[in-house]
């Protein structure tokens, strides 16, 4: 819930009501653990407190190359099967979830003018994807376009200065 300012601004009006439900069970769920009544909450309550402790987690960890089901479980003191009956009712699973965040803090980095001089490569790595050529297909395969290509669109192209200069790492 303390990032919820970092984040607000860039999500559309479906991920707001999406995170106000969310901490508001989020918020039951801490009074009620406080109060010794959490297990009178009702179990969707309790669903959604526990999914949404876990995509905060995945959220904080996305940069992790290493983030992956059964690591998330394990930290949630879960097994990996009620891990994924969790995610069972959301749109996608928990490694396609993964997945797309990473691509959408890419996309946001790729388009931000401020990183115009990080290459794609290590912003690609700081979102967890280690491998250029699988990140550039994963990337285009969700947004239609290579990562070059969005970058240069966005930013309204990238001069032989700016490629030449060094790059932050």
């Amino acid at each position: 819930m303390t990032t919820l300012d970092a984040y607000g601004p860039d999500c559309d009006p479906r991920d707001l009501r999406r995170l106000g439900v969310m901490a508001l069970d989020l918020a039951g769920a801490c009074l009620a653990q406080h109060i010794d009544a959490y297990g009178d909450l009702p179990a969707e309550t309790r669903r959604q407190a526990l999914l949404a402790r876990v995509n905060i987690f995945i959220d904080h960890n996305l940069g992790d190359p290493e983030l992956n089901p059964a690591d998330i479980a394990a930290h949630h003191h879960m097994s990996v099967r009620s891990l994924h009956t969790l995610f069972r009712q959301q749109e996608e699973t928990v490694a396609a979830s993964i997945r797309r965040r990473r691509l959408e803090r890419c996309h946001a980095d790729l388009t931000d003018p401020r990183l115009r001089r990080r290459s794609i490569g290590a912003i690609a790595a700081r979102w967890g994807f280690l491998r250029p050529p699988e990140f550039s297909r994963a990337f285009r395969a969700r947004y239609g376009v290579p990562p070059r290509e969005l970058r240069q669109t966005a930013l309204g192209g990238v001069s032989d200065a700016e490629r030449a200069a060094p790059r932050d790492k």
